[in-house]
């Protein structure tokens, strides 16, 4: 995603915000621009905005994101343009919903709540809209755009609090099937390196090796910013297709190769025991099907958790 930034100079004082836009940030028309601001992608002195006529001032401070959703988006604004963006978008599943809470797969490349690109276009605002006026649906836990796999939302403030307690005394089951580059040096073994001042420890399981990569399960321990990735890298098993810690090479998947197989919790509310285990989905299986194990190891084989080898 791209970021632009700049102040407004006194020079385009009284000018329209979209006029202030398609000036001075070079990819953007003021047509464009527009559509930019129907998306909620441009902050004004920290705030979302998206009125395209607001009246600029000197010195204002002008932030606009510019990444993939603007580039899918159609380039018109009004609430058609951002509906036909929204069905454009890869379909989710819903694994469990009650009054409380919702579980869902969720596909890679369908954000999970809003982003500074836009407030539109991903599953937060996807499930609230399902009825109309929208419900509520707070956002508890999150999984990157290129990850697939399994998360719970909350449906009301109580459910939100009890859900977020869970996560921070780590009180849940999160488990990733991890496809990284290399081959680790044990079959099980745990990072506990700090990220961003605050501990951060998961724990690898090798599942299955590949000539050129290997096929790890991956559970958190805690949740911080892409602790998978940077933990992986940290031993020198970069996360295939991850453009943001590594990159990618050829024979990688199509996509970022990490995802949310297996979250289990207790119900918040109900104390039911709750678990919920989704499957690869067909652009990593796929992909994987194309791939040879390495059948003899040390150690021997190891099982898919799919049943069968991987």
């Amino acid at each position: 995603m791209a970021k632009f930034e700049f102040r407004v100079p006194a020079e385009a004082a009284g000018l329209r915000l979209d006029q202030c836009l398609g000036r001075y940030v070079e990819p953007l028309s003021r047509s464009s621009a527009r559509v930019a601001l129907d998306m909620g992608a441009v902050f004004v002195d920290r705030r979302r905005v998206k009125v395209a006529s607001r009246k600029m001032h000197a010195g204002q401070e002008v932030v606009v994101h510019l990444g993939g959703a603007f580039e899918r988006s159609v380039k018109r604004v009004g609430q058609a343009a951002r509906a036909q963006d929204a069905a454009q978008l890869p379909a989710y599943r819903i694994c469990f919903e009650d009054e409380h809470l919702v579980v869902v797969e969720k596909p890679a490349g369908l954000l999970s709540a809003p982003t500074p690109e836009g407030d539109s276009g991903n599953l937060q605002r996807l499930l609230a809209q399902r009825q109309q006026p929208p419900a509520p649906i707070f956002v508890v836990q999150r999984l990157d755009l290129h990850t697939s796999g399994v998360l719970v939302f909350a449906r009301t403030e109580a459910a939100n609090a009890k859900l977020a307690e869970l996560f921070r005394e780590h009180r849940l089951l999160r488990r990733y099937d991890a496809f990284a580059e290399g081959k680790p040096d044990s079959d099980s073994f745990t990072v506990d390196q700090s990220l961003g001042g605050k501990r951060a420890v998961t724990h690898f399981q090798l599942l299955q090796q590949y000539e050129r990569f290997c096929h790890l399960q991956a559970t958190l321990e805690t949740g911080r910013t892409h602790q998978i990735r940077r933990h992986l890298k940290s031993r020198g098993l970069p996360v295939l297709a991850d453009l943001t810690h590594a990159g990618r090479a050829p024979w990688h998947p199509p996509r970022l190769a990490l995802h949310a197989r297996l979250l289990a919790f207790r119900h918040p509310l109900t104390e039911q025991e709750l678990s919920f285990e989704v499957p690869l989905p067909p652009d990593l299986a796929e992909w994987l099907s194309r791939q040879d194990p390495v059948s003899a190891r040390a150690g021997g084989a190891c099982s898919s958790p799919y049943g069968g080898p991987s």
